[in-house]
Parts: structure tokens; C-alpha cells; sequence
């Protein structure tokens, strides 16, 4: 192949209104498949940290020792972190988009995010030990909270464009031939109480169960730890994106907590 057609090819998947057939079918079933991909291991994790459905679970009895098991997990959730955290800067974005295709970038770092989170179900140990348990009205309190945990991620992730978020929106509009549009900034609903409602859910659906083991904990306290270094970095792109609009908006809006702002403003 000579460097004529690299350069056609790289244009190819570079514009979909010079795209054939072929190519934009092509990015559109890659990105299909990473989409898929990410909802199976999105509801495997619901079955794998609340505990039913998967065969090893965050509150399994423990198969090992217990200081080779927390390494392990350590190791497993700090490759999630990079992989997560690196993949989403805009840096590596510029460079990652001379190896593929733009509109395949997002579905790309979901099906990156799955592998890993795959890892994480198959290597996974369990420690055993239980921190505490709860019984009766306060077990199913718990579960509801948690549940609800659940569908505010998906809820929040709605709101501001699902399909966008996880790469298939991109990969649908190279499809049909169609430049891609950022999306404009808004705050619906759950965004106009706190600024990243997806990880209040986290937090929640972490956090909310009647039985905590301490991988559960080791779990709980690694992903939250994560969440707060992760929000900065998000937020710093965001003020870089949209200027004084999120400015304002992060001095009006809390970031995790409901209300705090406005009781401190007052």
C-alpha cells in the first residue's frame, strides 16, 4: 500500500461524506458492538457488587490470602482508574485520533472501559469479613437506596445524550454521512441540583447495601476516592470547553450534595 491510499483511507474515516458504504457500515457495527458490549457489563456489575446472578461476587467468601487478594483488587481497580482517566483526556484524544477513527474514538474508549471492567469481574478476590449487617426494614431501606443508585446513573446519563456518552451517537451520524455536532451545554433536571448526578449514583448504588464485606469496603473506598480525583480532571476540561458558562454554573451548582451551595450562598 503506498502512501496515496493511507492518505485516502485516513480520510475516508475521517469524513463521512467521502466515506463509502463499507467504511460507515463499519464504524457503525463497531461502535453497535462496543455499546453492547458496555450494557452487558453494566448490568453484570449490578449482579456483581449487590450480590446475585454472577458467580463471583464483591461479598464472595474468600478463596486466598488476604494481603495477595488486596493487592490484587488494588491492582485491578488502579487499572480501571488509568484506563478510565487517560483515555478521557483531551490529549490523549488528539493523539489517539491519528490511530482511529474520530467517530469511532468514544465507542472506542467504552469498549476499553469493559475490557477492563471484565478483568475486574474474572480476576476479582474476595476477603470475606463483614463490617457491618443490616436486618429488616433497614436491609430493604438499603437495597431501595441502592437500587435508586442504580437509576440515577442511567437517568442522569439520559438526560444529557446516553447514546452520545457511550459512542454510538458518533458512529450513527458517520453512518449517515453527517459531520458530528458537540452536544451544547445544559443542565436538566438531577444537573440543575447537583453537577455530576452519574456519580452521586455511583456513590449510591457503592455505598447503600445491608451487607458490607470488606472487599466491598476496599471497593467502596478506592472507586470514591477515584470519583473526587476524577471530577477535577473533568472539570477542569469542562471550564476549558465552555468558559465562563461552567464557571458559573460550578459556583451555582453543588457537586455531589444537594443544596449545600445555595445554603452556603444564603
Amino acid at each position: 500500500m503506498n502512501a496515496a491510499s493511507i492518505s485516502t483511507t485516513v480520510t475516508e474515516f475521517d469524513d463521512p461524506r467521502r466515506a463509502g458504504w463499507l467504511v460507515r457500515t463499519s464504524v457503525l457495527a463497531y461502535g453497535a458492538i462496543s455499546y453492547a458490549i458496555f450494557f452487558a457489563t453494566f448490568l453484570y456489575a449490578i449482579g456483581f457488587i449487590v450480590g446475585f446472578g454472577a458467580p463471583v461476587t464483591l461479598d464472595s467468601a474468600p478463596r486466598g490470602s488476604f494481603g495477595p487478594a488486596v493487592a490484587i483488587d488494588l491492582a485491578l481497580l488502579g487499572l480501571f482508574a488509568i484506563q478510565h482517566s487517560v483515555m478521557a483526556r483531551p490529549t490523549f484524544k488528539r493523539w489517539w485520533t491519528r490511530i482511529v477513527p474520530a467517530a469511532a474514538e468514544r465507542s472506542t474508549y467504552t469498549l476499553f472501559s469493559s475490557l477492563a471492567l471484565i478483568a475486574l469481574y474474572a480476576l476479582w478476590q474476595p476477603i470475606g469479613g463483614v463490617v457491618w449487617s443490616v436486618s429488616g426494614a433497614g436491609r430493604l431501606a438499603l437495597y431501595a437506596l441502592g437500587g435508586a443508585g442504580w437509576a440515577i446513573v442511567l437517568l442522569a446519563s439520559f438526560l444529557i445524550n446516553h447514546f452520545d456518552l457511550f459512542g454510538l451517537r458518533q458512529s450513527w451520524l458517520f453512518f449517515r454521512g453527517r459531520e458530528y455536532t458537540r452536544l451544547v451545554f445544559k443542565t436538566p433536571w438531577l444537573y440543575s441540583f447537583v453537577r455530576h448526578p452519574l456519580y452521586v449514583g455511583w456513590l449510591m448504588a457503592f455505598w447503600f447495601t445491608p451487607t458490607m464485606t470488606v472487599a466491598h469496603l476496599v471497593f467502596a473506598m478506592t472507586t470514591t476516592l477515584y470519583i473526587l480525583v476524577a471530577i477535577q480532571l473533568e472539570e477542569r476540561n469542562l471550564v476549558q470547553e465552555h468558559g465562563e458558562s461552567y464557571r458559573s454554573y460550578r459556583r451555582r451548582v453543588p457537586m455531589l450534595i444537594p443544596f449545600t451551595r445555595r445554603r452556603a450562598a444564603a
